[in-house]
């Protein structure tokens, strides 16, 4: 009964251990769904920008594009700054008290 009742203790201290650990998987998954979604958007912007610049070329393209006033679209590319990992510190703030 004894060893039971430890290993009880034992699963309650570290269960907000547990907890906390499966919200930090959760927000690695949301992270992750997001940078996916962006990377297919940014995909899909690129392939509308190359279907217009392929039409502006053509003959009748360029009668559409210079009544409407459509120059050439420049693709979406992604600075070399916002390529770079973030720092991310997931460490204890120290309390002084």
């Amino acid at each position: 009964m004894e060893s039971a009742l430890s290993r009880l203790l034992v699963l309650r201290e570290a269960y907000p251990d547990l907890k906390s650990n499966e919200s930090f998987l959760k927000l690695q998954d949301s992270i992750e769904g997001t940078e996916n979604r962006l990377a297919v958007e940014r995909q899909r912007y690129n392939d509308k920008v190359k279907q217009l610049n392929t039409f502006a070329r053509s003959l009748l393209g360029r009668l559409y594009t210079s009544l409407a006033s459509v120059e050439k679209a420049e693709y979406f590319e992604v600075p070399e700054a916002a390529k770079a990992v973030p720092k991310v510190d997931f460490a204890k703030p120290e309390t002084n008290g």
